[in-house]
């Protein structure tokens, strides 16, 4: 005769995955993605700042938005450098990422119309500004991953979509109203 704990003993269930284990992978990668992007716009926005990395520093750069058509060149070139640089530290640390990659995004758009889209491809097209811009716009939808300050900020762990999507809107905006003071 068995007894009645033998006869209703179960299997022992399977162990649930570790949560770090699916999502380790996908941070790993947006880290990287916000890390090179981000290092690069902050680069970019240097040269227009400080001159540095062959830069035109403010002067080079204020001449150069002048010719493009916006007002007060100088004042163009530190708002354009601002933004690169402290969007682009924002995106590589993780720090306030849906207002970061929509700085970013803002500041892309002005590029391309500068640029002119007569070509996809380099040197005249504008492939490059183009993924530097979904780059981050696609930052600021999905959110930066684990391995970022914004982990530590309660308000930016939910609703990451709905964050991102309304700093984009602002990102578009306000990018567009640069486009027209531009002549």
């Amino acid at each position: 005769m068995t007894s009645a704990s033998a006869t209703t003993t179960k299997a022992p269930a399977a162990a649930p995955a570790a949560p770090h284990s699916t999502t380790s992978g996908i941070d790993a990668g947006l880290l990287l993605l916000r890390v090179v992007l981000g290092l690069t716009m902050a680069a970019h926005g240097s040269q227009k700042l400080f001159g540095w990395f062959g830069g035109g520093g403010i002067g080079g750069t204020g001449e150069f938005f002048t010719a493009s058509g916006y007002p007060a060149g100088d004042a163009m070139a530190v708002l354009a450098g601002l933004t690169e640089t402290l969007g682009g530290l924002g995106l590589a640390v993780g720090l306030l990422t849906p207002l970061a990659g929509a700085a970013l995004v803002g500041t892309m758009i002005n590029a391309i119309a500068v640029h002119g889209v007569g070509s996809f491809f380099a040197p005249e097209g504008i492939e490059y500004e183009l993924l530097l811009t979904v780059g981050a716009a696609a930052l600021a939808l999905t959110g930066p991953g684990r391995y970022a300050a914004d982990r530590f900020l309660p308000v930016l762990r939910e609703n990451r979509a709905a964050h991102g999507a309304l700093a984009l809107a602002l990102g578009v905006v306000l990018g567009g109203v640069l486009l027209l003071v531009r002549s």
